[in-house]
C-alpha cells in the first residue's frame, strides 16, 4: 500500500519545538520562560485592578496569565492563530477567561488599538520601531508601556545628544515621551534563544505632548539626520532637499494667495535661516529637542514647511 502523507507542520530551519508548538522566529516568537522576569516587568508597570492592559504578542500567554490575576480585563494582540489556541486553552473554563480578549492578527494594521490603561509586552522585534510610535501616537493617553526590546534598540530610546547611538528614533521618542531603561535581559531567559541581548524601557506619555505639529517635526528631523554628522548647511544644502522645500513654499504661498518673487531662491532662504544663532555649522548628533524646536519655529515662520 502507498504510505500515506502526514499532514503534520513540518518545522522549519527557523522554527522550534517546544511541547508540540513550532516557534517561528521568523516572526520574533521567542517566548519569555523565566518567571523571575515576568513577575519583574509585571511589577515594573504598577498594574491597578481596575486597569485594561494591552499586550502585543502575548504567545501561549505565560505573562497574560500572570496580568490576568490582577488587573479588569487584558487585550492580547497575537499575529499567530496556533498561539492564540493555546492561549485561548490556557484559560478555558478558569475565572480568568472573561477577563481575556483576544484580537488575532496584525497589530500594525489595526487602524486604531483598543482603550487601553497600560501596554506590557515582550514584543516581536521586528516592530520595534512602528509600535513604539502607534503607541505614543495613539489617544486617548495610556499611564505608562513597560516593553522588550532588543538591547541595541533599548539604548537607542534613551540615547542623549553626542552619543553615539543617538538618531531620530531617540529625539522623537524623547519628544513624546519620558524614557527609562528598566532591566537586562538575556539570552537565555528566552525559547528558543535570540540572537541578542535585550532590555525591558519604561516609555511614560508627556501628557499634554508638546503643542507642535508632530508630521512638520518629524520632517525636519528625517532631514537633519539623514547624515547626522555634517553640518546643517551641508544636509539643506543637497538637490532633493532644496527641490522638496521649495515645492512646499510653493504650496504654501499659494494657499495663502502670497506671491512668489521671480528671483526667488530656496537655498538663498535656507542658508539665510540658517545662519541665524549658528545653526548653519550645528550637526544633528549633538542638538537636543530645544534646538530642533527653534529650528522647526524659525523655518515654519518664514514660509518653510516639511509636510
Amino acid at each position: 500500500m502507498p504510505k500515506v502523507k502526514s499532514e503534520k507542520r513540518t518545522c522549519s530551519h527557523n522554527d522550534h519545538v517546544k511541547q508540540g508548538i513550532c516557534f517561528n522566529t521568523n516572526v520574533g516568537q521567542h517566548i519569555l520562560k523565566n518567571p523571575l522576569i515576568i513577575n519583574g516587568m509585571v511589577e515594573k508597570s504598577a498594574l491597578r485592578t481596575t486597569d485594561t492592559v494591552l499586550e502585543v504578542g502575548p504567545g501561549t500567554g505565560n505573562m497574560t496569565v500572570k496580568m490576568l490575576e490582577k488587573v479588569k480585563k487584558v487585550v492580547a494582540c497575537e499575529l499567530d492563530p496556533r498561539m492564540a489556541a493555546e492561549l485561548q486553552k490556557r484559560v478555558q473554563g478558569t475565572h480568568l477567561q472573561r477577563k481575556l480578549h483576544l484580537i488575532v492578527g496584525d497589530v500594525l494594521k489595526l487602524e486604531a488599538l483598543p482603550f487601553f490603561d497600560v501596554c506590557v509586552a515582550n514584543l516581536p522585534y521586528q516592530i520595534s520601531s512602528p509600535i513604539v510610535f502607534k503607541l505614543l501616537l495613539h489617544r486617548p493617553f495610556f499611564r505608562c508601556a513597560v516593553l522588550m526590546f532588543q538591547r541595541e534598540f533599548a539604548h537607542r530610546l534613551v540615547a542623549k545628544p553626542g552619543d553615539k547611538l543617538y538618531c531620530r528614533l531617540s529625539i522623537n521618542t524623547q519628544l513624546l515621551a519620558r524614557v527609562d531603561l528598566l532591566m537586562k535581559v538575556g539570552r537565555n531567559n528566552f525559547r528558543p534563544p535570540p540572537k541578542v541581548e535585550s532590555n525591558v524601557v519604561r516609555i511614560e506619555p508627556r501628557n499634554p505632548p508638546p503643542p507642535i505639529n508632530f508630521t512638520e517635526w518629524d520632517g525636519l528631523v528625517r532631514i537633519a539626520f539623514i547624515r547626522k554628522n555634517k553640518t546643517l548647511s551641508a544636509v539643506f544644502g543637497t538637490n532633493s532637499v532644496l527641490d522638496m522645500l521649495e515645492k512646499n513654499y510653493r504650496i504654501h504661498c499659494s494657499v495663502h494667495n502670497q506671491d512668489v518673487p521671480t528671483d526667488f531662491s530656496i537655498k538663498s532662504l535656507v542658508m539665510r535661516l540658517l545662519e541665524t544663532d549658528e545653526f548653519h555649522s550645528k550637526r544633528a548628533r549633538t542638538m537636543d529637542i530645544d534646538d530642533f524646536l527653534a529650528l522647526l519655529n524659525l523655518f515654519n515662520s518664514n514660509g518653510i514647511h516639511f509636510a
